[in-house]
Formats: C-alpha cells, structure tokens, sequence
C-alpha cells in the first residue's frame, strides 16, 4: 500500500527510475570516459580534486531534483484542489 510505504519511509521515488533513454547513457558514457582521460593525464591530487568536484555536482543535482520533484507534487496537488473545487463542473448536470 502507497501510503503505509510513504508513512514508513519505504517510498523511494528515484529509485524507480531506469535510464533506458539512449540520451542519458551516451553522456554518462562521456563522463565516464572524460574522468578516465583526467584520470590518466592529471597528478593524483588534481584528479581528487576534479573528483571531489564532480561529488559536489552530484550532490547539487540530487538537491535539485528533489526540489524538483517536491514542486511537481505541489503543482499537481493544487490541480485536484482546482478540478475538485470548480463549481462550473461539466458534471453537475449529471
């Protein structure tokens, strides 16, 4: 049940998607292979700091798409709020 998973903590939106769209694999591909090339060109040290600088992009995509997905469910809360309240319902007829 949904919202015993919501209550519970079970619901994990992110986790359902698959990257299937061919798009998304050929630049994670790219960045694989551009981390690789860095890896191989730049000192230890810099190459923990691109590192650490591709962590921080990531945790600030996360962020966002979390920020996302919490301004998708207020918007499409706020359309049922809309659709249950109009009282010019094609329905009232019925």
């Amino acid at each position: 049940m949904i919202l015993e998973d919501f209550y519970y903590g079970r619901l994990h939106p992110n986790e359902l998607i698959e990257p299937n769209d061919p798009e998304l694999q050929k630049i994670n591909q790219k960045t694989i292979d551009l981390l690789q090339l860095l890896k191989s060109r730049l000192s230890e040290e810099d190459f923990d700091q691109v590192e650490m600088l591709y962590d921080l992009q990531s945790d600030s995509n996360l962020l966002h798409s979390a920020l996302s997905f919490i301004q998708g469910y207020k918007i499409g809360a706020l359309m049922m709020i809309d659709v249950f309240s109009d009282k010019d319902s094609v329905y009232e007829g019925l």
